[in-house]
């Protein structure tokens, strides 16, 4: 008998992922949680981090995620994420340049800065960073 169950994973611009899975983790508000098969329905906002799922034929995955919710219901996960990228397709060159602007912004210390804005930036481009170098 089958443990899987179906996981859509959906950013405003596209299906990231849709698919038969046996394990996800995911990063939510209150900390990284873990979903099988007959979990109970379950809704959670998620933060910026990784999801790691665990196809149904054993293959490993990990996307990095700039939060979102997720909705566990029957067998069936919802992820909406603000965006989600698989690990071996993030662009290093590029996660690195939104660091490094970030960074500056931060270091520049303007008047008309949004430091939380600048903050999370920050924080999803090291996120992007460190999923892409563990792929």
């Amino acid at each position: 008998m089958s443990q899987s169950f179906k996981l859509e994973i959906v950013t405003p611009r596209r299906i990231v992922f849709n698919g038969a899975v046996v394990s996800i983790s995911c990063p939510g508000e209150s900390g990284r949680f873990q979903i099988l098969y007959n979990h109970a329905p379950f809704l959670s906002a998620l933060e910026i981090g990784k999801v790691e799922i665990t196809e149904e034929s054993g293959y490993a995955l990990s996307y990095a995620i700039s939060g979102g919710v997720s909705q566990v219901f029957y067998n069936k996960v919802l992820i909406l994420a603000d965006t989600a990228e698989k690990s071996k397709d993030i662009d290093l060159p590029r996660a690195e340049a939104a660091k490094t602007r970030a960074e500056e912004r931060l270091s520049a210390q303007l008047q008309d800065l949004d430091i939380e804005r600048a903050k999370a930036a920050l924080h999803r481009a090291l996120n992007r960073l460190k999923i892409a170098q563990k792929a």
